[in-house]
């Protein structure tokens, strides 16, 4: 993906999810953050596979970031007490979000919850690339 700082906003929606998520789950998270205008998708990449989450990036036309592990770990996300430790005990969706955007991403939403709690997605935006 290519970015253009002087006319190009990146905003990228991470997302964290249980393996039994639908697509559904992960709309209902993404609508929860308020994902408006997002130019990619971000999880980690031993999610990225996911079958619900490879349908939601063909539906909506985005790219899909798989972000190494080591670099979820690297990220000032919140912490979360269902992180597992490969994620650095942060959250998967703001630690993705962050990661994809580059450095000096920032959030810019509280990170959204999906209705059966099976999801949830952050946005964190950068306009340093």
């Amino acid at each position: 993906m290519e970015h253009n700082a002087l006319n190009k906003l990146v905003r990228i929606a991470g997302l964290g999810f249980r393996a039994q998520a639908t697509v559904a789950s992960l709309r209902s998270a993404l609508q929860a953050a308020g994902a408006h205008g997002i130019s990619a998708l971000a999880t980690a990449e031993d999610k990225a596979q996911a079958p619900a989450l490879l349908q939601l990036a063909a539906e909506l036309g985005l790219p899909l970031v798989a972000v190494p592990l080591a670099d979820l770990q690297q990220q000032t996300a919140s912490a979360s007490p269902h992180a597992p430790a490969r994620y650095g005990g942060h959250s998967l969706a703001e630690a993705a979000a962050l990661a994809a955007a580059g450095i000096g991403a920032q959030l810019v939403t509280a990170r959204g919850i999906s209705a059966d709690r099976m999801a949830t997605a952050a946005i964190a935006e950068n306009t340093r690339l």
